[in-house]
């Protein structure tokens, strides 16, 4: 269920900007991105969440990924901001049709700058993740901090996004990143060296992957499942 109100006032620019693409496309946003948004569900099997662990994802969007963490760990904890008041509200609908309140709690909130504490009662979490967020966060290295800021010492740090193709050739990735243009999406280039760059300076391991012939980027920091 989503908080009455942000503890943290977002960026008001992006906010309003989110609340502008997402206002109508929320309602179709889940039917029309399961077929592109790969390696979502093999990120989520990969969390390996501890008994009664919490779970936060920082740009929930529509709450998909919650409700399938939810089906594949049945005692986490469920956790989630978005930037996006207008995505929440669907969000929130998709919660609540899972049977998720009193199990998953939402506020809106900025990726860069997130009060935990205030929002949720508690300062880190046993698993964080990005999906398919980073592409739309312009100061997404602040983002990636921030995230590993919200993991538990213990804990792991997720991040799944567009790649670059590697295994595809320049047309494909040509025509993908040209579309993505058309949503303001920016594949991140550095994503790699950023998160080993974090890794290294907190003294954790770290893995990372580009399946699906490089379309995807899937790190992980934290332990190894």
């Amino acid at each position: 269920m989503t908080a009455p109100a942000p503890t943290a006032e977002p960026s008001r620019g992006h906010a309003a900007a989110m609340d502008r693409m997402y206002r109508l496309t929320r309602h179709v946003y889940d039917a029309t991105r399961r077929h592109y948004l790969l390696g979502r569900d093999r990120m989520i099997a990969g969390l390996a969440v501890p008994p009664g662990g919490a779970v936060l994802e920082m740009g929930c969007g529509t709450a998909r990924n919650l409700v399938a963490v939810a089906r594949a760990y049945p005692s986490a904890a469920l956790f989630g901001f978005d930037i996006s008041a207008e995505m929440l509200k669907t969000a929130d609908a998709n919660i609540a049709r899972a049977g998720l309140d009193g199990r998953a709690w939402l506020v809106q909130g900025d990726a860069t700058r997130f009060d935990a504490a205030g929002a949720f009662g508690r300062d880190a979490f046993d698993r964080v993740y990005f999906s398919y967020t980073l592409s739309m966060v312009p100061d997404w290295k602040a983002a990636l901090a921030e995230g590993l800021r919200l993991t538990a010492p213990d804990g792991s740090f997720s991040v799944v996004d567009f790649g670059f193709c590697e295994g595809l050739g320049s047309l494909a990735r040509g025509a993908l990143h040209a579309w993505l243009r058309l949503f303001h999406v920016t594949p991140r280039a550095d994503l790699e060296a950023e998160m080993r760059r974090l890794a290294a300076a907190s003294g954790r391991p770290i893995v990372f992957e580009r399946p699906y012939g490089g379309y995807a980027q899937l790190g992980r920091i934290g332990p190894v499942a």
